[in-house]
């Protein structure tokens, strides 16, 4: 099957206890706000549990609903427009829009309820596009089930930590310590913390069971040259650096980008100024640090290996949730570089420059993408320095502003340069094979 809705008896049952799961879920968090005289909410929780057990007994019953066929022929047609560029754009502008909404609305996400509500419609999303075959190809792969289960482990420390830094931040701004300082009471090793490892030791090793028993080893045939798969993907916590190969040569997405990577992690405590926020939960008094460090493991991590699990599809071409991975699916694509632009489009000459003196052709010919690669790393910092970002610049001082700085730039020099791919597709700024130094 190559698209639209296809439900077995098998599908049907495994839907029916995803949403009876749901209901139970639900059923939890009612009974937990009866119990605290909430019963307004706990009579609202109840009602949406038995939606959800209508949607099981449906599908125990083999009369579920199912996704309408023309909503994933839209999506796919959506994602395809332009050349097949539409899709990564869209992904990326959705997660970067999706960030800005976090922290722009904590105050209203951080509260237990709409945290509530928005897991009820991820679950019955989820539900009802299990019932196209794409995806369900997808999601239910051996290989991808862990992946699944990273989002909504993320998802949840992600807003259980931005909900302890906004009941914090109420209680500073009302002169009260936070939550953290009325729990400094130490525990003892021994029988506390050493009973806790082993009562989580023991449901960790039952999970892997159940999980073991559940879904079969991913193994594939010993390798060989003679066949390769399509795609051929590293381990998920390699996806992101192979997603960079996208928009960077090897050097640079698997020695530069990594390095800088573990570089500004170790850098983090020696350029850090601020003495606020140690020890407990809190935005207001951290916000430029959280903003940066959650963009960076969200946007620009998370998000980069659901991308490579989910909708890079043979020859690692992007692939909409909902479409078929054909593995004939050809995408017209030019790689045009700066130096292209510039010489041939803009100027309209010959892109070949002469050789003058000590200076190879290659050096004229690239020298727009040099001076665009210097003025960003060399530049921006001290122009950064003077206007928007000076009062942290007299604060932090010179050393340890323009590290912090060289950090942040080659940190958003990748959705830069995603985006200069995907609207305009420019392959290289500096492109100079005669040496294989390209960026």
């Amino acid at each position: 099957m190559h698209g639209g809705s296809d439900l077995n008896p098998t599908v049907e049952f495994g839907l029916g206890w995803f949403y009876l799961v749901a209901v139970l879920l639900n059923v939890g968090y009612s009974v937990v706000l009866s119990r605290r005289n909430n019963v307004p909410a706990a009579t609202a929780w109840a009602a949406v549990a038995c939606v959800f057990l209508v949607h099981a007994l449906l599908y125990f019953l083999d009369i579920g609903p199912t996704l309408p066929r023309k909503f994933g022929d839209y999506t796919t047609q959506v994602m395809g427009m332009y050349g097949g560029q539409m899709g990564p754009i869209l992904y990326v502008s959705l997660a970067v829009v999706g960030f800005i909404l976090l922290y722009r609305f904590r105050k209203t996400i951080a509260q237990p309820h709409v945290a509530w509500l928005l897991l009820n419609l991820s679950l019955l999303a989820a539900g009802w596009s299990m019932t196209n075959y794409n995806f369900r190809l997808i999601v239910t792969k051996e290989d991808n089930v862990p992946i699944v289960m990273l989002i909504y482990s993320v998802a949840f420390f992600t807003w259980l930590g931005l909900r302890q830094a906004v009941v914090n931040d109420e209680r500073m701004a009302r002169g009260e310590p936070p939550l953290e300082k009325l729990e400094d009471e130490k525990v003892l090793v021994w029988p506390d913390l050493v009973y806790t490892e082993l009562i989580c030791m023991i449901i960790c090793t039952v999970l892997l069971v159940v999980w073991a028993v559940a879904l079969k080893a991913p193994l594939e045939q010993p390798a060989t040259s003679a066949k390769a798969p399509n795609p051929s993907k590293a381990p998920w916590y390699f996806l992101g650096l192979q997603e960079m190969l996208v928009y960077y040569d090897p050097w640079m997405a698997g020695i530069v980008l990594p390095l800088m990577i573990m570089a500004g992690l170790i850098a983090i405590p020696y350029i850090d100024f601020n003495q606020k926020g140690n020890g407990y939960f809190t935005f207001d008094q951290r916000k430029f640090a959280i903003l940066n460090f959650q963009f960076g493991f969200l946007v620009l991590w998370v998000t980069l290996i659901v991308l490579g699990t989910f909708l890079r599809g043979p020859n690692w071409n992007f692939f909409g949730p909902f479409e078929y991975w054909d593995p004939h699916k050809v995408l017209p694509l030019n790689n045009i570089n700066l130096s292209d632009y510039f010489w041939l489009y803009w100027l309209g000459t010959n892109r070949e420059r002469p050789e003058w003196g000590p200076f190879p052709g290659w050096f004229f010919r690239e020298l727009p993408g040099i001076l665009v690669v210097l003025a960003y790393l060399f530049l921006l910092p001290p122009l950064m320095a003077r206007t928007l970002m000076r009062p942290l610049f007299v604060r932090m001082g010179f050393l340890r502003f323009m590290v912090m700085m060289v950090l942040l730039l080659f940190m958003a020099s990748l959705p830069i340069k995603m985006v200069l791919r995907s609207t305009l597709n420019l392959k290289y700024i500096v492109y100079i094979p005669e040496i294989f130094f390209n960026i």
